[in-house]
Order: structure tokens, then C-alpha cells, then sequence
């Protein structure tokens, strides 16, 4: 679907055109267009194909989607993929954004994805100074509007975190909270699959040779490299915290057995010690305690009572009831 379609000289906007204009305004000096589509259809990308000239091998991987994130140099023209990250009812949901960019246009093309780049536009509009750049400023500003949609979402993977770790040392939440650690890594590794290959990718325009049309904007996307190394760091971060609240969350586990082993323990040694008398004495003695002594089953029955109290009384002092 065709989201919108503009063209632009020297870094002023001229007018919003039809796609059949986009020749036309291709041939302008100084004139470049940009066209935003979203979930497009293979007859769209096929037709914006034929209009910028785009190669085939890029228009296939925007076509099939799914790609990992990467960019690809096609003669003077460079093909993006750069992962989307959006938190939605409290699920991670990774879309995709396809970038063609060539000398006199960009062509954007989003794939599930809620968030919109018309604040994109707008932004390279109020600053026409840095709009007459061309095509790679724009490639610049819908990748760094990208990046910066990452950092609220690892502040949500970092802010859950943090609630499942204030629960990991109460009494019986040890399976919840293992189930819930293992979802949040599932989480964390998507996020690096989505940061990591894109660091990679990005550092290639600005160190090194750089594609003939980022020349002018090293600066800008060092910077974006820049973002994608401190969100590569936390993500590494909240990995390895997880791992040692996962270890600390069984080490919890195996603590509550082995308490729950010695308050069986205990109560098996209180009740052997009466199992013990009680059973000696229902044995064929003709001499029992409560047979040839007034007072032999009341003093039995104390007696069993008080060492049964006194070993209750020594374990609950060793901590073990």
C-alpha cells in the first residue's frame, strides 16, 4: 500500500506526486524522490522496480521478507534491511523495514509494523539544510527513527527484569519465576539478533570504503553506530543477568528442598523415638508399665511426650522446624 510519494529539489519539498510521475521528476537536476510503501504486494515492488531501476536480487529479498538485518551495496544504489522492535500488550514483536536507496531516490517499504515514519518526513522537512544531503540523509533518518525505537524497549525488558527478580526470594514463585525468566531471554535474543547483525552492517558507512552516496554523512551514521554498540552492551547485560537469576532461582529451588528434607527429617525423628517406646512395650512382656504398675501408662506417656518435646524443641532451635 502506498503510503505516500514526494519529490524534492535542493532539500525543498516540490509536490506530492503520482507514481506514473516519478520519471518525470527523476530527470529534475538536484531532484530526488521518496516513496513509502507498507506490507507492499509483489505487483507494487514489481512497479517501483521498473520506476527506480532497483535489482532484482534486493527486490526478491524484499519480496519474500524475513531477511536478517544487512546492507547491500548494488552498483551506486544500496539495498537496508533493518529490524523493527515494538512492544505490544507486553510482547516483543520484531517487524521489518526495507530501504532502497540510489542516487535521486529512496523508496522505504515497511512490513508488521504498527509505527509509522510520517514524523520522519516531517523532521527531514523542517530541516531542508540537511534534506539537499539526498537520499542518504534520508537513509540516515529512518534508520536512526529505527534505533531509537529500540531503547524504550529494552528499557521494558530491563524494567521486567527487575520485577521478576523482586520475586525470586518468595516462597513457592520459583517455577513462575523461571518460567518467566526463559521467556524474557527468548525475548533478549531476538533483540540481539536484531542489534548485533545491524552494528555489523552499519559500521560499513562510515569506516572503511564507503558507497559513493554516504560520503557525505560518515558523521551521522557513526552515530547510529554509536546507539547500536550501547544497545548491543545492555542487551549483553540484561543476558547475563538473567543467567545468574536463573542459577540463583534454582539454587532457591534446591534451598526450599533441602529445608523441606529437614522438617521431614525432624518430625521422622519425633515420631520414631514414640514408634520406638511404643513398640518395645506392645511387645508379650508379662512386667509392662501399664499393666503391673498403677502409674506405668501415665509415666510412659509422659515420658514419651517429653522426649518428643525436647527433640521438637532442639530442632526448631537448629532452625530445622
Amino acid at each position: 500500500m502506498l503510503i505516500n510519494c514526494v519529490a524534492y529539489q535542493e532539500g525543498k519539498k516540490l509536490a506530492d506526486i503520482t507514481v506514473d510521475q516519478i520519471s518525470d521528476y527523476l530527470m529534475h537536476p538536484n531532484c530526488f524522490v521518496w516513496v513509502a510503501l507498507m506490507d507492499a504486494d509483489p505487483a507494487e515492488l514489481a512497479q517501483m522496480q521498473q520506476e527506480f531501476n532497483l535489482h532484482e536480487l534486493a527486490v526478491e529479498d524484499a519480496r519474500n521478507g524475513h531477511q536478517r538485518p544487512k546492507i547491500e551495496e548494488y552498483g551506486d544504489s544500496l539495498f537496508a534491511v533493518v529490524k523493527t522492535a515494538e512492544m505490544i500488550d507486553d510482547t516483543l514483536h520484531i517487524g521489518e523495514l526495507d530501504i532502497f536507496a540510489g542516487k535521486n531516490y529512496v523508496l522505504s517499504v515497511r512490513n508488521r509494523s504498527r509505527h509509522g515514519f510520517l514524523g520522519v518526513r516531517a523532521r527531514c522537512e523542517q530541516e531542508p539544510h540537511q534534506l539537499s544531503k539526498g537520499s542518504a540523509f534520508v537513509l540516515y533518518a529512518l534508520m536512526d527513527a529505527v534505533v531509537d525505537r529500540y531503547f524504550p524497549v529494552v528499557e521494558a525488558l530491563e524494567a521486567e527484569l527487575e520485577t521478576i527478580e523482586g520475586k525470586i526470594f518468595e516462597p513457592g514463585s520459583q517455577r513462575a519465576s523461571i518460567e518467566q525468566l526463559y521467556e524474557l531471554k527468548r525475548e533478549v535474543v531476538m533483540m540481539k539478533h536484531v542489534v548485533a547483525p545491524l552494528m555489523e552492517a552499519v559500521g560499513r558507512l562510515y569506516g572503511g570504503r564507503v558507497p559513493s552516496i554516504c560520503e557525505g554523512t560518515r558523521d551521522y551514521f557513526r552515530d547510529i553506530g554509536d546507539h547500536l554498540y550501547r544497545l548491543n552492551a545492555l542487551i549483553d547485560a540484561i543476558r547475563d543477568t538473567i543467567t545468574t537469576a536463573i542459577q540463583v532461582n534454582l539454587s532457591m529451588v534446591t534451598i526450599e528442598e533441602s529445608e523441606v528434607n529437614k522438617r521431614l527429617a525432624a518430625w521422622a525423628a519425633i515420631f520414631a523415638v514414640a514408634t520406638a517406646f511404643f513398640g518395645l512395650w506392645g511387645m508379650n512382656f508379662k512386667f509392662m508399665p501399664e499393666l503391673d504398675w498403677k502409674y506405668g501408662y501415665p509415666a510412659a506417656v509422659v515420658l514419651v511426650a517429653g522426649v518428643c518435646g525436647y527433640l521438637y524443641y532442639r530442632f526448631k532451635r537448629s532452625g530445622w522446624l
